[in-house]
């Protein structure tokens, strides 16, 4: 189909693009890739009388050893982010989660900042993100403000983000040295995940001192699987420890059931995915 008719803008500067969203209120929308917003504008499930091109922001490109932590700006693409240095050493768990994202083609036009936004549930960089304990820096016509990933997904496709807000950069925590593993179960290659599971694990002397968890499409917002993480610290990392840990992982979850999976078989695979990614993690480690 073809989109309904707006107008457009293709500001040069985050300042720029804050005015035009503020000018064209609630029925304006920002496009960084497109590859969320693209799709139902042709399908007329969003007509917004204004799309405000990023694209231009040049800034908000590319990642940036920041000290302890790693600066991403919200443009830079899964492409990018798979490829990179400082990911790959510091935030593999996200690498690892980038590598699972559709097909070349949209990881090389899709955006980090873009999936974030876009807050759909059984995308599969929202848990690793939560999981990281990044924390989501947004611009707006109040300034800048520093949200944590824990607040900024707040329910179905919707987040934290004020009106005529940007999501501009996502400051990740270095993780050096952690294991990692994106445990991803779909019904088809390249597809949504129906369940999936972000883990990193920091082994020392056999033992996990540390450990992050994060689930996918077991809610209408990713969830951190506190239960999970509290069985695993402080445990010796066998196998018999991770299985007991990851009979946790669905506490606290709200699974849908949908055409794809009912919320009895996503808890038995949230269960099965947990114990699978921090067994792989803890051998990463």
């Amino acid at each position: 189909m073809i989109p309904a008719a707006f107008d457009y803008t293709a500001p040069s500067t985050v300042d720029e693009a804050v005015r035009a969203l503020v000018a064209g209120g609630e029925d304006a929308k920002a496009i960084a890739g497109g590859q969320s917003l693209l799709p139902v504008l042709r399908l007329r499930l969003a007509a917004p009388t204004l799309v405000v091109d990023l694209s231009r922001l040049t800034e908000l490109a590319g990642v940036h050893d920041d000290g302890d932590s790693l600066l991403i700006g919200a443009l830079t693409t899964h492409h990018e982010v798979q490829r990179d240095p400082h990911v790959r050493e510091h935030a593999a768990l996200l690498r690892l989660a980038t590598d699972t994202v559709a097909d070349p083609q949209i990881r090389h036009r899709g955006t980090l900042g873009g999936a974030l936004a876009h807050a759909d549930p059984a995308g599969d960089l929202l848990a690793p993100v939560l999981a990281l304990d990044a924390v989501l820096r947004c611009t707006g016509p109040a300034g800048t403000r520093e949200v944590p990933a824990a607040e900024f997904f707040t329910d179905y496709f919707t987040t934290a983000l004020e009106p005529g807000e940007l999501l501009t950069h996502v400051r990740v925590p270095k993780l050096t040295g952690w294991g990692a593993r994106y445990e991803k179960f779909s019904r088809v290659a390249q597809a949504w995940s129906i369940v999936a599971v972000a883990a990193a694990v920091k082994v020392v002397d056999g033992v996990v001192e540390q450990a992050r968890v994060a689930l996918t499409n077991m809610g209408p917002t990713p969830v951190r699987a506190r239960g999970v993480e509290e069985a695993l610290t402080g445990e010796p990392a066998t196998a018999e420890a991770i299985r007991a840990a990851a009979a946790r992982a669905a506490e606290g979850t709200d699974p849908v059931t949908d055409g794809n999976a009912d919320a009895e078989y996503r808890t038995h695979l949230a269960r099965v995915l947990t114990e699978r990614a921090v067994t792989a993690a803890v051998s990463d480690a």
